[in-house]
């Protein structure tokens, strides 16, 4: 499980990150809102702990941001401790909160609840209908294709080979495989057929086709979507 701590105080962070790490999650450090924003976009985030006030973007806004995009839980980090603020942050699109100063063991605890039921409710539909590397994102359900937040229009034929090669991301197909997965019949001399849409696939989503980031050949094996 990938989690992100955005906080400007960096002692915090490093704090956190101790306890995080040593019950097996990896982390993801920002210290305002922008660079959480921009984490998110390039990294499958399973987390967020926020903080409210940052300089920048503070924890308020990038939660509000986020939301109208993503689901990921949210626990938001205040030196405040009225009602009114925590009720604005849960406004706000915040999933939990917890007032500094905290027990880490607190955190920790909420942290494991939150990603209960993240992993157990409504989202683990949508999260197995996305698929996603880097920037390359395949939302299967709605049918759309985004790159670095851009859509991008593919043939079916084309948006069915990519969502092959994406959802197994690293894995590498033959062009066999590809021909007979995509058009569900026995392959002969599908090569012409396969690297025609191959090509045209790169020229929609990479920004240079020639040294393509995502689609890339193996030379001699076949395709693959590069893990990112």
């Amino acid at each position: 499980m990938n989690i992100l701590v955005c906080d400007d105080d960096k002692a915090i962070v490093d704090a956190i990150e101790i306890y995080l790490v040593n019950e097996g999650y990896k982390i993801f450090k920002a210290s305002n809102g922008m660079e959480a924003i921009e984490i998110i976009e390039e990294n499958e985030i399973h987390l967020i702990i926020m903080d409210v006030m940052m300089p920048k973007m503070d924890g308020l806004r990038a939660t509000m941001k986020i939301r109208e995009e993503n689901n990921i839980p949210v626990i938001m980090l205040s030196a405040k401790s009225e009602d009114t603020d925590k009720i604005m942050g849960l406004n706000m699109g915040a999933d939990d909160y917890v007032t500094k100063p905290f027990n880490p063991l607190e955190l920790i605890a909420r942290v494991k609840s939150q990603l209960r039921r993240y992993t157990t409710l409504g989202s683990l539909e949508t999260k197995t209908n996305v698929y996603k590397t880097g920037g390359l994102v395949i939302d299967d359900e709605s049918k759309t294709i985004t790159v670095d937040g851009d859509e991008v229009h593919l043939t079916p034929v084309q948006y069915k080979i990519l969502k092959l090669l994406t959802a197994n991301a690293g894995r590498v197909f033959s062009i066999e495989e590809i021909y007979e997965k995509v058009w569900k019949e026995t392959a002969f001399s599908p090569e012409n057929t396969v690297t025609v849409h191959i090509r045209k696939i790169r020229e929609k989503i990479e920004i240079n086709p020639k040294e393509p980031k995502y689609l890339k050949v193996v030379w001699g094996i076949g395709y693959k979507v590069e893990k990112l």
